[in-house]
């Protein structure tokens, strides 16, 4: 199973970058709406963090990134066999962060594109794949990691 991970681990920076090339080559005049009053493409290039925090910090976010990747990595190396849920939610997190990292250090930014008519912020696929990783690691150590550090105690 740990081949599967890291199969998808690579899998979501190709991702970002074929989504990337597409979005680029069908937004050259501006926003392009996909669903109406709900979602649009509006690239944006975000040489910050979220919301555009922090511009032109892309050395210190390169070395912050990297190091979430190797601890998540380490972690789901020691864990991957223990929890599908955590398992799933380091692959996010660490395909995510590698792609944004990517982009990162070969263009100086990351290219935004996702806008949400309820969510203003503009993200891009590997922010959603980071989002929904951290939300199911909170919920595996909230509900789920006590019960397996219980049952080691109890046995």
């Amino acid at each position: 199973m740990f081949i599967v991970y890291i199969l998808l681990i690579a899998l979501i920076p190709v991702l970002c970058e074929v989504i990337r090339y597409l979005v680029m080559q069908n937004t050259k005049t501006g926003s392009v709406t996909m669903i109406p009053y709900i979602l649009d493409l509006s690239p944006a290039e975000n040489r910050g963090v979220a919301f555009g925090l922090f511009q032109n910090s892309t050395v210190f976010f390169a070395i912050v990134t990297s190091v979430v990747i190797i601890v998540m990595f380490i972690f789901l190396i020691k864990n991957y066999k223990n929890s599908k849920l955590f398992s799933v939610a380091a692959v996010l997190i660490i395909g995510g962060g590698a792609a944004n990292l990517f982009e990162r250090v070969v263009y100086g930014y990351v290219f935004d594109y996702l806008q949400l008519s309820f969510f203003p912020p503009i993200c891009n696929f590997a922010d959603y794949c980071i989002t929904a990783g951290t939300v199911m690691l909170i919920v595996y150590l909230l509900f789920f990691y006590k019960d397996k550090e219980k049952k080691k105690i109890d046995e």
